[in-house]
């Protein structure tokens, strides 16, 4: 299995074994540690990344335990991310499984482009594409569909998509790997597992080569997608400007283009437009000029004679977790990095951009979040406490900066560090001090 995926690593040139560091997604189950397993034992450099969406209660702070201490075994960086998953898809409107996927490859691209990682890996094998396949078909598809899973999107790459479930499996068995199951995965609310526990089954007796039959048929049709593409492209080239601010297309353009609902909805796929509202925006060419239409990310606002298409600004529901002894934290492009200290000798630095805490009278994890409304602490030097919206106030922080201003708490939910702006008065080192972090914003 090792040689069959070097060369499929190799032959679709996903990545370079030798040079690049691989941020890997593992959720704790049998194929994401199979794919880290196989990757280590190509001497490929890595670091892992896990999910914690919320959803699942003490299972999934067991899952994230597991591939922490994974990550330790292996020695490589780790990263987590802790989302509320359900707030952020009422909130935007879309499904938790949406959500889920929305809120995790964006985190993904965060860690890998902040820490230089050539690409993302994921576990998706062959029996996940052919899954992917039938539920897109299932759902009304169009050649990107049927295609099934790409080998390589963007910077996430499936260096496992050549290889059977049951190689997965044998290689576990024979490597002696430990995994963890999710009980969700045999859950029939979930239409992939209904499809993969009473569909399939069926369409293997009529043909045991299912698999691979699909397989090749993807692969068929990525030849005419590919034709697709090129006329797209070509589209692109005199349609599309992209701005700072925004990206434009030139109603006039599209017109005069074949199939203008099928080349519309392939140059709006990147911005997540779906096919029924791809069918609105084509039908409102002609009309007046302020309809506006929306995506999971972005939102089209027909104009005059061009479409204008800008990205939503998304709620923000992820907080990262540090334990003690832990040195990295990253979140929504924020990096903060702890460092510990004997007390006896430690200097308190000036700079706000560093706080140092008093271990003792903190609890782990320390979490980082977004600050909210009704949120106060007791800011350094004084003994009463201050609600953060008049803290920022007083700090003359512009009204659109103050929803990034993000706050370290303690177990307990006592903020000890408005991050950039001031420590707790509760948490501050003092001459009595025996052990301090400092937590530097990066």
């Amino acid at each position: 299995m090792l040689d069959q995926v070097r060369q499929f690593i190799t032959e679709n040139s996903l990545f370079n074994l030798e040079a690049d560091t691989v941020l890997v997604a593992v959720s704790g189950g049998l194929d994401s540690v199979v794919l880290l397993d196989v990757l280590h034992q190509l001497g490929v450099q890595l670091a892992v990344a896990h999910c914690h969406f919320g959803l699942r209660g003490a299972e999934a702070d067991a899952d994230e335990q597991f591939v922490r201490k994974l990550a330790k075994q292996y020695e490589v960086p780790y990263f987590a991310e802790f989302f509320q998953t359900k707030a952020f898809a009422e909130r935007e409107g879309i499904s938790t499984q949406m959500a889920a996927r929305l809120l995790r490859y964006r985190w993904f691209e965060q860690v890998r482009e902040t820490n230089g990682y050539a690409v993302v890996a994921t576990a998706h094998h062959r029996r996940d594409a052919a899954e992917t396949m039938l539920l897109n078909l299932t759902h009304g598809t169009g050649l990107a569909g049927l295609h099934g899973i790409q080998v390589k999107n963007g910077h996430v790459v499936r260096p496992l998509l050549a290889c059977a479930k049951d190689d997965l499996y044998d290689y576990l068995v024979e490597n002696r790997l430990i995994w963890r199951e999710d009980a969700s995965n045999d859950s029939p609310v979930y239409q992939r597992n209904r499809l993969r526990q009473q569909v399939l089954p069926v369409l293997r007796e009529i043909n045991p080569n299912l698999d691979n039959t699909l397989a090749a048929t993807a692969e068929r049709v990525g030849g005419a997608e590919e034709i697709v593409r090129r006329y797209v492209q070509d589209t692109a080239a005199q349609a599309r400007r992209d701005a700072p601010e925004a990206t434009y297309f030139s109603i006039a353009t599209l017109q005069n283009t074949a199939a203008t609902t099928l080349v519309l909805h392939e140059l709006l796929r990147p911005f997540g437009f779906s096919w029924p509202v791809t069918k609105e925006i084509v039908a409102s060419l002609g009309g007046l000029s302020g309809k506006q239409f929306d995506s999971p990310t972005h939102r089209l606002v027909k104009d005059r004679d061009q479409l204008v298409i800008t990205p939503r600004r998304l709620a923000q529901y992820g907080t990262f977790q540090l334990a003690e002894g832990q040195e990295d934290l990253l979140a929504d492009g924020l990096r903060l990095r702890a460092t510990y200290h004997d007390g006896a000798d430690y200097e308190i630095p000036r700079s706000r951009s560093t706080a140092a805490l008093d271990i003792d009278k903190l609890k782990f994890p320390l979490t980082l979040r977004r600050w909210q409304e009704g949120d106060w602490f007791m800011p350094l030097g004084m003994k009463g406490k201050k609600h953060l919206s008049d803290f920022l106030i007083d700090q003359k922080v512009p009204l659109n900066l103050k929803d990034d201003v993000r706050v370290l708490t303690s177990a307990d939910g006592k903020i000890c560090w408005v991050v950039g702006f001031r420590v707790d008065d509760r948490f501050k080192v003092e001459e009595e001090t025996t052990r301090v972090v400092a937590v530097q914003r990066l």
